[in-house]
């Protein structure tokens, strides 16, 4: 018998990388040997699709939804879950009308938002009605801040309003300043502010990737979890998958590595090189299982 090294890898150009935990491993080696049953979810910037300044410029990896349609077909889900609108998330990446995509999902708005490949139906709630309150006061409390806030850009998602500071002249000082504003005008309207990588989110609590994938997972009474993200927001996924794993559903966390946010990095049992790596990642996967 060979050794469990060998268990998950191969010595084709498509190897699979080993996860450093033992937890990992044994998450990996699940998704291997029950495929059918295996959840692959995936945060969408940066993890499917590079960082960039504008975030309306953001597209998936170009190698992204080839490997996505590989892989697709072999297990029961892939499911994408983001903090953007499903169809901006869609539309950015790429997925609508590819074929093999067919168990794909979207879960915009960190769950809130349903987009089914398969269908192409979009199913989405009322949005919370603090998100227009806050919606109508940002542009005065923005410039109420001053040279805080120059620079910055203000993205509408519909169920949530984000502050970006990415292109402002410093924007780890312009994200620092307008932090505690920020988390004010949410709490005055029953929102809470997510920081991300040079973005300030304010949104509905209980709107989080983790119960969105806790819950996508129990409904297909998945029997291993696979998630890849790379931002503060993706840790209560990566905790979701923790309670997976207590409950004794096996499952693999993924880094999409980054030197603006660390965090994930210590928690993962796998860390890959940004983007390029995650999808490099499940063409190995898909390849594996062919």
């Amino acid at each position: 018998m060979g050794s469990h090294q060998d268990s998950i890898r191969d010595d084709s150009p498509h190897s699979l990388p080993t996860p450093a935990t033992a937890a990992g491993r044994e998450g990996l080696d699940a998704l291997l040997a029950d495929p059918g049953r295996a959840v692959v979810a995936l945060d969408f910037d940066g993890t499917l699709a590079p960082i960039v300044p504008d975030p309306d410029r953001a597209r998936a990896h170009p190698d992204a939804v080839p490997a996505l349609a590989a892989l697709a077909p072999k297990v029961a889900s892939i499911a994408v879950i983001t903090g953007r609108p499903a169809e901006v998330a869609v539309h950015h990446g790429g997925f609508a009308g590819v074929p093999g995509l067919d168990r794909l999902v979207v879960l915009g708005h960190y769950g809130a938002e349903r987009w089914d490949a398969a269908t192409g139906a979009l199913t989405t709630p009322e949005p919370h009605p603090g998100v227009a309150a806050v919606r109508a006061e940002l542009p005065g409390l923005l410039e109420r801040s001053g040279t805080a806030a120059q620079g910055t850009w203000t993205e509408d998602k519909g169920h949530a309003v984000a502050v970006h500071t990415r292109r402002a002249p410093d924007p780890q000082a312009a994200f620092d300043a307008l932090r505690a504003p920020l988390a004010d005008l949410a709490s005055r309207h029953g929102l809470i502010v997510e920081p991300g990588r040079m973005v300030l989110e304010l949104r509905p609590p209980g709107m989080d990737k983790g119960a969105a994938l806790r819950g996508y997972a129990h409904s297909l009474d998945a029997a291993s979890v696979l998630f890849a993200g790379d931002d503060l927001g993706d840790l209560p996924a990566y905790a979701a998958v923790d309670t997976l794993r207590a409950e004794g559903t096996p499952g693999l966390l993924v880094c999409s590595g980054s030197d603006e946010v660390t965090e994930l990095r210590k928690r993962a049992d796998l860390e890959v090189p940004g983007p390029a790596g995650v999808v490099a990642l499940l063409a190995a996967l898909a390849h594996r299982l062919a």
